[in-house]
């Protein structure tokens, strides 16, 4: 055994050596070419599980040479990118203007730790602006108001309460088959999971929710959540092979009474109903988390996904749905107008009044 995972490894390696590179489709597939120069694979990785289409995979059930070939790849990639990052940011110099800058350690402040940088031209040490400082000096010089970045994220604070509360008791009409996935992310320094739930058809997110586990009780938070905001149920639910999600599947929605909702257990990305949607949306999330540089305790990380939900939900227009938003497409046209926050921020008030 040991002797033929050592043989998959070098092969692996030889695809790279041969100068072969896989290929980064999305955030969890890759497509490596075969070593015999015909045709490529696909391979991917759901909840840290590895998975080839090639016959020493699918049949055998290890880890192939082509998985071996992303992960040598992946590696040599982030130590490349790590050792750029460590000696050149593209953060420019307030004194000078030059780019030629590198990270310089942090410091804590109120409202979390900040980034130190050292301009490499000039000597200086600084640090980026305060949050919403763009925002501060677009209010003042538009409206001639003085209003400190503390005011500003109250502001958005209080208003995204009150949109949230809005929205999460409006009934969207969704379609048959819902995506459940998880993904770690950093929370006040530490890691702890994200669960996001959408529909498949109208892309709509009804849960996007924060854990430090994630066992089965998280999981049945996560559908009780989104039968809450649906206030029905699907026809399927996909998932990953997670053994919480089969448990907690079983605890809220069997019943005796047919039709039954059908789980969809561990598909395949070539199935015809796969889970490629769900991670999509968690590149989607994956990407914003990285400009945050992780998410700070204040605000909470679950205040923080709420506003993205309701952002992806009601603002953000869809390509997959010919430029409409999941809200729209799944009956809620609210005629938010031009501004859709402001729309939002109105259609609260009314209701709240």
């Amino acid at each position: 055994m040991r002797q033929e995972l050592e043989s998959r490894i070098l092969r692996g390696y030889s695809i790279l050596v041969k100068g072969d590179e896989p290929k980064q489709l999305d955030a969890s597939t890759f497509q490596v070419p075969s070593q015999s120069g015909k045709g490529v694979y696909l391979v991917s990785i759901v909840d840290g599980e590895w998975r080839c289409e090639c016959p020493d995979h699918v049949y055998r059930d290890v880890e192939c040479k082509h998985i071996h070939a992303v992960k040598f790849w992946l590696a040599l990639r982030d130590q490349i990118v790590s050792e750029v990052e460590e000696k050149v940011s593209e953060v420019a110099c307030p004194l000078c203007g030059s780019e030629k800058t590198r990270k310089n350690g942090s410091r804590k402040t109120k409202v979390g730790k900040r980034l130190r940088y050292l301009c490499l031209r000039c000597g200086k040490s600084f640090m980026l602006d305060k949050p919403f400082k763009k925002i501060v000096d677009h209010v003042r010089q538009f409206s001639g108001l003085k209003v400190s970045h503390v005011t500003i994220y109250n502001w958005i604070e209080r208003y995204m309460k009150l949109i949230n509360a809005y929205v999460d008791r409006l009934e969207p009409q969704l379609g048959a088959v819902w995506h459940v996935d998880e993904m770690k992310v950093k929370n006040g320094g530490k890691w702890s999971w994200l669960w996001n739930l959408m529909d498949e058809e109208t892309r709509f997110m009804l849960v996007s929710t924060i854990s430090k586990k994630r066992d089965i009780q998280d999981a049945r938070k996560v559908f009780q959540k989104a039968k809450e905001i649906a206030k029905s149920d699907p026809k399927f639910v996909v998932s990953d092979g997670l053994p919480a999600y089969a448990k907690a599947f079983k605890k809220e929605f069997f019943t005796l009474k047919k039709p039954r909702v059908q789980h969809i257990r561990k598909p395949r990305f070539v199935d015809p109903t796969n889970n490629n949607i769900a991670e999509r949306l968690n590149g989607t999330v994956r990407e914003r988390e990285k400009v945050m540089r992780g998410m700070k305790s204040d605000p909470t990380a679950e205040e923080l996904m709420n506003g993205l939900r309701t952002y992806y939900n009601f603002v953000r227009p869809h390509q997959a749905l010919n430029g409409k938003t999941p809200a729209e497409v799944s009956g809620l046209d609210l005629k938010l107008g031009e501004n859709r926050w402001l729309g939002l921020i109105e259609r609260a008030f009314e209701e709240a009044i």
